[in-house]
């Protein structure tokens, strides 16, 4: 009779609960007060006794509630879920749908524009400037703004095309993938942009008038004081005079803090592991540039008909290092542990000066290319690099670099090496400088090289050999036809 009585109870609560729900009520908060004013007619110890059968009972209106009750009948049993498990189904589909958002979200006219996957390797990045302003007209994919990460900078780009309604990140913020840095509206409804003139009397309305010395003359009372006593002065101390040896040093107001932004302090972090990590050591030799300068002089018009690209000196060196470190493959691994890996592709990094700062992207399989294909690589990946536009998967691996200081007029100079590798070249200027040459002094174009290496892996004979390489195969291109 008790457990009948029980299910007659239960039944009449979920009644109770249908048509709440069915007249606007929440589920949740229906469903904890119906919960709680159950408690005490249903009793855990006294059902238990009852046959083991029990009957799934789920009430239209309950969407976000699983298993929330049981039906009692005779010979059932009863059993309530506690209330922490339908909390935790519910957060757990509210966590799914915050996980499974897109990254621009559309709610009828407005638009969010959100910041966009960065890598795999990259978590965040700094908001570094808006190309654009409240209630400027954009275009669809049209850049609004750029994000600086520790490689490179992507743009947020507009999801619609439509007005700029309004910013809601501001610059120098950390954001991740999905932030929403802007709202769009896509048919430029509730947006008005300011003029330049109500801006101004904005401002001139918003700064209040100072108030009049007068008038604060006039509104303080009298107050008759008796005549000041003379005292006399203290002698007033002189100031400390400074020394013949203390450092003279500039005012403040001379000097400007600007912080550091996320690429430069990434590759401060980079260059600094690798001085504390490498035990670095750097060989040097000269190259005489006549015949590699005549190769190019001889043949520059024909090559660029052909190929629709000039021929510079790099193709040229990245072919030597490409000798070179077939010659000594030890200059192509790297120390991973208590391993050394040696790599049988060869990928050359370019270091390349942007005045963002430094980034080295990478050409390909160098082996497997001609002076052409090297030319048109190098030529679209420093464009890309001096645009912002390159991927952090053009500048990703490397097995060797090279660095041409020449370009800004470098006479020499000690490269540091881009980790992962083992050993980095670097180029000079050239210059004419008097040579002997077959017993006469003749003025040649020479070039200083260098090779920074790993002298942890690499043993001066072998870094020796492959400069010793690089200057024969510079200095005689004809050797690299005959593979000699």
């Amino acid at each position: 009779m008790r457990a009948r009585s029980s299910a007659i109870n239960l039944i009449m609560m979920l009644g109770v609960i249908r048509r709440r729900v069915a007249s606007g009520g929440s589920s949740a908060s229906v469903f904890g007060q119906s919960f709680q004013a159950s408690r005490p007619v249903v009793s855990t110890s006294r059902v238990s006794s009852i046959a083991e059968k029990e009957v799934l009972l789920q009430p239209r209106g309950f969407g976000q509630v699983r298993n929330f009750g049981h039906l009692v009948v005779p010979g059932c049993s009863v059993s309530l879920r506690p209330m922490r498990e339908v909390v935790a189904s519910i957060q757990r589909e509210a966590t799914m749908q915050m996980l499974s958002r897109p990254f621009s979200s559309d709610n009828g006219d407005l638009v969010d524009a959100v910041v966009p996957f960065m890598g795999e390797s990259i978590t965040d990045g700094t908001l570094a400037s808006f190309l654009k302003s409240p209630g400027d007209r954009v275009e669809v994919d049209e850049p609004i703004a750029q994000i600086e990460t520790d490689k490179v900078t992507i743009d947020v780009t507009s999801p619609e095309a439509g007005v700029i309604q309004k910013f809601v990140a501001k610059e120098g913020d950390t954001v991740e993938p999905g932030t929403k840095i802007a709202i769009i509206s896509k048919s430029a409804e509730g947006v008005a942009p300011v003029a330049p003139s109500e801006k101004a009397s904005e401002k001139a309305v918003s700064q209040p008038s100072p108030p009049s010395e007068k008038v604060e003359e006039k509104q303080k009372p009298k107050v008759e004081t008796a005549p000041d006593t003379v005292r006399p002065k203290a002698p007033s101390t002189p100031p400390p005079k400074r020394s013949a040896t203390e450092p003279q040093l500039p005012p403040k107001e001379r000097e400007r803090r600007v912080p550091m932004t996320r690429l430069r302090k990434r590759v401060a972090t980079r260059l600094k592991d690798s001085q504390n990590t490498f035990a670095l050591l750097t060989t040097f030799n000269e190259v005489d540039m006549t015949n590699l300068m005549k190769l190019r002089s001889d043949y520059k018009d024909a090559f660029v008909e052909k190929h629709g690209v000039k021929l510079g000196l790099m193709s040229g060196f990245v072919k030597a290092a490409v000798s070179g470190l077939q010659n000594q493959p030890i200059i192509n691994a790297v120390i991973d542990g208590d391993d050394i890996i040696y790599r049988d592709y060869v990928d050359i990094s370019i270091a390349v000066g942007t005045p963002k700062g430094l980034v080295v992207p990478v050409i390909r399989n160098a082996e497997k290319m001609n002076f052409a294909e090297i030319e048109k690589e190098i030529n679209t990946l420093a464009k890309k690099a001096n645009d912002g536009s390159i991927s952090i998967d053009e500048m990703a691996g490397g097995s060797f670099t090279i660095s041409n200081g020449g370009v800004y007029g470098s006479l020499l100079s000690t490269p540091i090496i881009n980790p992962p590798q083992s050993a980095i070249l670097g180029m000079h200027s050239i210059v004419s400088r008097p040579m002997v040459v077959g017993g006469n002094v003749v003025p040649r174009p020479m070039m200083y090289i260098a090779l920074t290496y790993d002298h942890r892996l690499i043993d001066g004979r072998e870094a020796v050999f492959f400069l010793r390489r690089i200057k024969d195969v510079v200095e005689d291109p004809r050797r690299l036809l005959l593979d000699i």
